[in-house]
């Protein structure tokens, strides 16, 4: 679980810009459950990827992860900085995860510790990429998509599908605070490779009743990524 008690988070900055339709033909449109099943196809085939995660509201008190960035290379490695707020303070946190062990660069430290992830708010990294706990399972158990609209995004056509996802598959691969609700799920996938470029959540994240929203990019799909447990000490 990568987000134990993630902030809502706001997608970067995207200039988009409507498509026009497909031209002629008889092919039928991919529909949104095909199109969802293709991109969780495709991140269970990466070999690694990139993700970016940024916030917006994220709590003044408590232990939340609230951004971070980096690298995820299968089968469960992980390396990259994550923004956390520990006792109220903002921290930038070094990590790296080696099959299920995560280790951080601590505040005021000059190497690295063996961490529990979970007292800095956040699960194992290493995680997203694993078919069974991953990013995946959101696109796999999505429910009622619908299908919006068509737009370029840095010379790359993306598709938006739109979705609800079982808070009880949210709570186990993010987090929620109430997992009787269903969470709110917008989509991006290319159309052409059929990788998911961003996954905007909306739910009872922090507090039940209470909606807040975080949003995940990836890029760099089966980019030539090395991670290798760092020395602690």
């Amino acid at each position: 679980m990568l987000l134990r008690r993630a902030a809502g988070v706001v997608a970067g900055l995207v200039i988009a810009v409507p498509v026009v339709a497909g031209c002629g033909g008889d092919e039928p449109e991919e529909s949104a459950d095909q199109l969802l099943a293709r991109a969780a196809t495709t991140l269970d085939e990466a070999s690694s990827l990139h993700f970016v995660l940024t916030s917006e509201g994220a709590p003044t008190t408590g232990t939340a992860l609230t951004g971070g960035e980096g690298d995820v290379l299968r089968p469960a490695s992980f390396e990259g900085t994550l923004q956390v707020l520990a006792a109220g303070a903002a921290l930038d946190l070094a990590v790296v995860s080696v099959d299920g062990t995560v280790y951080a660069q601590l505040p005021f430290t000059s190497g690295f510790s063996v961490v529990d992830p979970a007292q800095f708010g956040f699960g194992d990294p290493g995680a997203l990429l694993d078919p069974d706990t991953g990013i995946s399972q959101l696109l796999a158990e999505a429910g009622s998509p619908e299908l919006g609209e068509e737009r370029r995004v840095d010379g790359e056509v993306v598709r938006e599908v739109t979705a609800e996802i079982p808070g009880e598959l949210v709570e186990q691969v993010l987090t929620s605070e109430d997992p009787s609700e269903p969470v709110q799920a917008r989509f991006s996938v290319a159309t052409d490779g059929g990788e998911l470029r961003r996954a905007e959540l909306t739910g009872p994240f922090y507090t039940a009743g209470q909606d807040a929203t975080f949003t995940i990019e990836l890029s760099g799909f089966g980019a030539d990524v090395e991670i290798t447990a760092p020395p602690v000490g």
